[in-house]
């Protein structure tokens, strides 16, 4: 439900002019890690997709999904709730298509960054198998397939043992939503069309006169 809510969010900030390029890859599996020094992402595997309005591409393996933060800034709290924040500072996330699936040629589809500080959220308790899930939510910039994107991942993982997110997490899954980042506002192109209407006003005028 969160997720939904996030994703609704996340349409509605979004440019309507943009929204029918924006495009949701879903990834599963891969190893998370973390250290003082940041989080890493590798072996997830890209899984699905999906352009809005677009036709959606699906499949057991079609890629890759990585990434890597900055170094750990802060901590606030501790259990269900708790956030840990990490640096955008030297980071990297990457999308790459294996060639799997004719509508996806092989290569690096989305190549950027984190644009902001990167948050880690505790989900849930620690169970009786020492599990607890964390929530990954960051904000990108980049490239794809060329052109300037903006968006942002949500990843969910399991880290198992004492120290939390302090270790490897494997398994868990995420999402990436991207959509062009070069477009106009939306007051932007009010005040264009109201400046459309008044030039308009102004030719009626001098074509009666």
């Amino acid at each position: 439900m969160k997720r939904i809510v996030l994703m609704a969010f996340l349409a509605l900030a979004l440019p309507l002019a943009g929204f029918a390029s924006s495009i949701d890859f879903t990834n599963s599996t891969g190893t998370l890690t973390g250290s003082m020094s940041g989080l890493s992402l590798s072996g997830s595997v890209l899984v699905d997709v999906n352009p809005w309005g677009g036709v959606r591409v699906g499949g057991a393996d079609l890629g890759s999904v990585s990434f890597s933060t900055g170094a750990f800034v802060s901590s606030t709290g501790t259990g269900v709730g708790s956030v840990v924040m990490f640096s955008a500072t030297g980071s990297s996330f990457t999308i790459t298509s294996n060639g799997s699936n004719p509508s996806l040629a092989s290569g690096t589809i989305f190549s950027g960054t984190f644009s902001g500080p990167i948050k880690l959220t505790q989900m849930t308790p620690m169970n009786q198998s020492g599990e607890i899930i964390y929530e990954l939510v960051g904000q990108l910039t980049g490239t794809l397939d060329g052109k300037a994107v903006s968006g942002m991942t949500f990843e969910d993982y399991v880290f198992t043992g004492k120290n939390g997110w302090m270790g490897s997490s494997t398994g868990g899954s995420g999402d990436t939503f991207l959509s062009p980042s070069a477009v106009p506002e939306p007051g932007t192109l009010g005040l264009l069309g109201t400046g459309l209407v008044g030039l308009a006003g102004i030719v009626r005028k001098k074509l009666k006169g």
